[in-house]
């Protein structure tokens, strides 16, 4: 079983069914959808509504209940906690946000992601290079969601691995898991997508470094795909790239499913196998 833990809405009239046939031309069973994107991302003059996208995300759902519906909210909107609010409302699984034009621990932010570790939602950040038109590297770099150590009760996932900053993104893991040791009572979880990012010619490197550096158990699959099409060959192959690199690293098969789909469930806060 695979779970695709990053798939993005575009544009276009909602066809469920089709997505659903599409993933199951393959192993992929679900996953999580990404809403549209908010007002402010990429400098968009035209975007819909908060309500319209929620509208649009839901309808991508009914998909199946294998299918996450995750709204992407720009943290620093003076109505970002009521958004908030009113998708926990609807029954949203998660949240999606891009720093793209303001850092990871922006007061603004803060007060949003606390918001939304109280509703026990988790948040799946971009992280590593941004293929935007606009210097935004200075926010999407892995170091800044040190920040992200003071909001209470919160489960993040850095995207990407944050390629090119793979080490120091296994290194803010290991930051998180240490203080986790450390202090008993932290209960901030931080967990890697390992979406593509990372080219081919780098794909071994980084899911060998983290398998070295027992990350394992923080770790899900995810393909950047679309949902309309999406392109179940293209998930099949990085599916199967990515499992025959964990097989040559003698890693345990299941810990292989976990990293496919379980690992996913617990960050979404279904399951809590580890």
């Amino acid at each position: 079983m695979i779970l695709d833990g990053h798939i993005h809405i575009n544009e276009g009239t909602p066809e469920p069914t089709k997505l659903k046939n599409s993933t199951n031309a393959t192993d992929v069973e679900g996953g999580v959808l990404l809403s549209l994107h908010p007002a402010s991302f990429n400098g968009a003059m035209e975007t819909p509504s908060p309500q319209a996208r929620l509208d649009n995300l839901f309808a991508w759902a009914e998909a199946g209940e294998a299918f996450y519906p995750f709204f992407w909210i720009d943290p620093t909107e003076t109505d970002a906690v009521s958004q908030v609010e009113v998708a926990v409302d609807r029954g949203v699984a998660g949240f999606k946000v891009i720093c793209d034009h303001f850092m990871p621990g922006d007061p603004r932010a803060m007060r949003t992601y606390r918001a939304i570790a109280e509703a026990d939602r988790p948040i799946l950040f971009h992280s590593g290079i941004l293929f935007d038109t606009k210097p935004s590297g200075q926010y999407t770099r892995p170091v800044n969601f040190e920040a992200l150590i003071d909001v209470s009760g919160l489960r993040f996932a850095l995207a990407h691995i944050s390629w090119p900053w793979v080490d120091e993104c296994i290194a803010v893991y290991g930051k998180y898991r240490a203080a986790r040791r450390r202090k008993p009572d932290l209960d901030v979880e931080m967990f890697i997508d390992t979406t593509p990012g990372t080219p081919e010619i780098y794909r071994e490197d980084a899911l060998k470094k983290l398998m070295a550096y027992n990350a394992e158990s923080h770790v899900f699959f995810g393909s950047d795909n679309r949902v309309n099409p999406y392109r179940s060959e293209y998930a099949a192959e990085w599916a199967q790239r990515d499992a025959k690199i964990l097989g040559g690293l003698d890693v345990d098969p299941d810990v292989i499913g976990a990293i496919f789909s379980g690992n996913l469930k617990r960050f979404l806060g279904v399951s809590e196998d580890a």
